[in-house]
């Protein structure tokens, strides 16, 4: 579980990115964690993970305040970050070197999500592609069993088949004790899998919904006109005519199209 309060933070030398934010995150979530560049979801997450200190205010994880960097609250929190670097060994050492520092983690797991990303555990790591070795990074992620999961823009780099087995993998490997928060562009990599929006803009949070609340709330589909359609909140002109937002009443729920509703609540239409 994560707890935020009053939180303020501010690179040197420049403007505040947070003030006063707070928020709570429940165990059992996976959080698709939304923004434009600049809206200070990267900066977030590093203050999840004990990378940054706030200025003021306070940051709970589990019961630990993340800079401190506790022994138990690293054991226990894994960071996928956008940009990384390995050593040059290959990934069996790799894994036997790092995978005792978390307790929980299940390399029977690892195993299976190797067969899914096709993965040699004899290859050398920095002799892979990015993709391949965004790929094992995932898998060495899930399979820590952390009970919070950091996930930065995890499909940068990865192919069209890649992507899908991600969110396969992530699915079947996340427990209800787990918290996932994916911070991406990449929308539609992720909108089948999340069940809570979070939507943060200069460091602000402006959208905060579980996902069976929007469809309960909200329709998504493409039409010909718009001029058939009252009560459009926001749309989209696509080469089938036009996607649109609307009230859902009492007509039966549709799919989530996470792009669009980004655009519409960065347009302050929702």
């Amino acid at each position: 579980m994560i707890n935020i309060k009053k939180l303020s933070f501010r690179y040197s030398k420049k403007s505040s990115l947070f003030n006063n934010f707070s928020l709570e995150l429940e165990n059992g979530r996976i959080v698709g964690l939304l923004g434009k560049n600049g809206a200070g979801k990267s900066t977030l997450l590093s203050l999840i993970a004990g990378l940054i200190k706030p200025q003021s205010g306070e940051i709970n994880v589990n019961g630990f305040t993340p800079f401190s960097r506790n022994p138990n609250f690293l054991a226990d929190i894994y960071l996928v970050p956008e940009e990384f670097s390995f050593p040059h060994v290959s990934i069996a050492t790799y894994v036997k070197a790092f995978s005792p520092l978390y307790p929980s983690f299940d390399h029977e797991k690892l195993k299976t999500i190797y067969d899914e990303f096709e993965i040699q555990p004899s290859s050398n790591l920095n002799k892979l592609s990015h993709g391949q070795r965004k790929k094992f990074l995932i898998a060495f992620a899930l399979s820590t069993n952390c009970k919070v999961l950091v996930l930065d823009e995890p499909t940068n780099g990865l192919d069209i088949p890649s992507k899908s087995q991600f969110r396969k993998i992530l699915v079947s490997s996340v427990t209800d004790e787990q918290l996932v928060i994916i911070s991406t562009h990449q929308v539609k990599d992720i909108d089948t899998i999340i069940d809570k929006v979070l939507v943060i803009d200069e460091g602000n949070i402006i959208y905060n919904e579980n996902t069976d609340e929007i469809t309960r709330k909200l329709y998504f589909e493409t039409v010909t006109t718009l001029s058939e359609n009252e009560h459009v909140l926001y749309s989209e002109k696509c080469p089938l005519g036009y996607r649109i937002v609307k009230p859902a009443y009492d007509v039966a729920e549709s799919g989530i199209d996470l792009e669009l509703l980004f655009n519409a609540i960065i347009n302050k239409t929702i």
